[in-house]
């Protein structure tokens, strides 16, 4: 018998039922969307959004490239349309009519300071073991990235999981009420965004803890009790009506940490989970995955995943391109371990990142280079000199610097562990060839605007000869 051809994700017409819109053209079926014109698959809905540019200007493009139909705000050329009075709104209404045709699909909402992104894609692999599933790709966790990715769910999905950022105020909760999760979460708090914040790390906190406003009644929220602003986190989910699960390294919490053990190949975690103890694996060394896992294991349990089927995707789950993507690179003499956190940082995130590098056996010297940290207002300079501290607690061996915020730390650190210090990544980025040698272990970390991914890059190019994550660092 030939294969039954899969359903579309939507058709022409059922678009313009969900946003409310009418249609002009043939009723096609459309198995994408996307709002940029060069990202087209055939078949996708080009959404006309307005941004820097207005998304009109390029429908005639999109159409070109295979786009099934559009949905815009006044008439276009080039193929069938769907007129709505705001764009963005019928892009809102359409995730929701996603979310509501589907029933059965049990969500998930991910939230945090540090390592949603990171969590999020690791409870996706748990979900795709368990089923047919769906999931934010990228970091798409803003008021446009949110609904896209609602819409973007077929109607065959079971679980889903979608990340929910901030960049201000008043952001998570309506994001969190499009979702409609039955588990939300929040991986940590920290000083992040809090030039945002009038009252810093709480207002941060509280916006966090928004998420569990957009549950299901009786959802779950799970909640991070080792941080400073745990308590807040604790009450908001009660007051939300949530059943609440906590994680961290204290007694009581229903899934606590008790050792974290890293390694080559990854890193041994030793838990207690609703009373019982857990020995399993993890294919990440950083330290912060303990803590990452538990959370990781506690939303997968809220959405009817079996324990087994988690660790089995934590075992297999690897680092994320500039979230800790390990790799060897083979230079004359030897070779040096590049791991590559160049996507994001925050104090936070940096002292993790340190803590981790400090933790990994090295032939050679520990180096971190590092770039500026972004939207810390007027802490920015207390926070990077502060950076002096757990640096010095790793024992790292050498810090290059870039970027004129970085240079408070550069000055703040002993001459001792003071390598280079340059005015922008891109200088730094030149000097590749000098800042590491063989048998070093070097984790380039900073803000993705201070673009310390030109690092990381320089540092990989200076490859010389195949080589392999198994590959030994020469002795040093």
């Amino acid at each position: 018998m030939p294969d039954t051809p899969a359903r579309p994700l939507w058709t022409a017409a059922e678009i313009a039922a969900a946003t409310g819109g009418v249609l002009h053209g043939d009723d096609r079926p459309v198995t994408g969307l996307t709002y940029n014109s060069r990202e087209i698959v055939p078949g996708d809905l080009f959404l006309a959004l307005k941004g820097a540019r207005d998304g009109h200007e390029f429908a005639a493009s999109a159409f070109a490239a295979g786009a099934a139909a559009a949905l815009v705000e006044r008439p276009v050329e080039g193929g069938p349309y769907v007129v709505v009075p705001d764009t963005l709104h019928g892009l809102e209404a359409l995730g929701v009519a996603a979310r509501e045709r589907a029933p059965q699909v049990k969500r998930g909402a991910v939230t945090g300071s540090v390592g949603k992104t990171s969590v999020t894609q690791a409870i996706k692999a748990g979900l795709d073991l368990a089923g047919p599933a769906h999931g934010s790709i990228k970091s798409y966790n803003n008021h446009i990235g949110v609904p896209l990715t609602l819409a973007r769910m077929p109607v065959e999905t079971r679980r889903a999981v979608f990340e929910i950022g901030m960049n201000a105020p008043g952001e998570i909760a309506p994001l969190s009420r499009f979702v409609a999760p039955h588990a939300a979460c929040v991986t940590t708090v920290g000083p992040v965004h809090i030039e945002a914040f009038s009252d810093g790390e709480a207002g941060v906190a509280r916006e966090k803890a928004s998420i569990f406003q957009g549950l299901i009644p009786g959802g779950t929220a799970v909640a991070n009790g080792d941080v400073a602003f745990s308590g807040l986190l604790c009450d908001a989910a009660r007051a939300a009506g949530a059943r609440l699960v906590t994680f961290g390294t204290d007694p009581g919490h229903d899934a606590r940490l008790k050792d974290f053990r890293p390694d080559a190949e990854g890193a041994t975690v030793l838990a207690d989970l609703f009373g019982k103890p857990l020995e399993y694996r993890l294919a990440q060394s950083g330290a912060h995955w303990g803590l990452n896992s538990l959370c990781v294991l506690l939303m997968l349990n809220a959405l009817d995943v079996e324990l087994e089927t988690g660790l089995q995707a934590l075992a297999g789950f690897q680092p994320l391109a500039g979230r800790g993507q390990t790799r060897t690179v083979a230079v004359p003499g030897g070779a040096f371990t590049l791991i590559d956190e160049s996507y994001n940082a925050n104090p936070l995130s940096m002292t993790a990142g340190f803590k981790s590098l400090a933790a990994r056996p090295a032939a050679g010297r520990r180096i971190a280079v590092l770039t500026d940290m972004l939207e810390l207002g007027d802490q920015s300079r207390a926070l990077h000199e502060g950076l002096a501290q757990p640096i010095e607690a790793a024992g790292l061996d050498l810090v290059h610097a870039a970027g004129p915020q970085m240079r408070w730390l550069y000055e703040a650190l002993p001459t001792s562990r003071r390598g280079l210090w340059r005015e922008t990544a891109a200088e730094l980025a030149a000097e590749a060839s000098v800042l590491a040698g063989p048998g070093d272990i070097v984790m380039v970390k900073g803000s993705n605007g201070s673009r310390a991914s030109l690092v990381a890059k320089a540092l990989a190019d200076l490859q010389t000869a195949p080589s392999s994550p198994d590959t030994p660092p020469a002795p040093r």
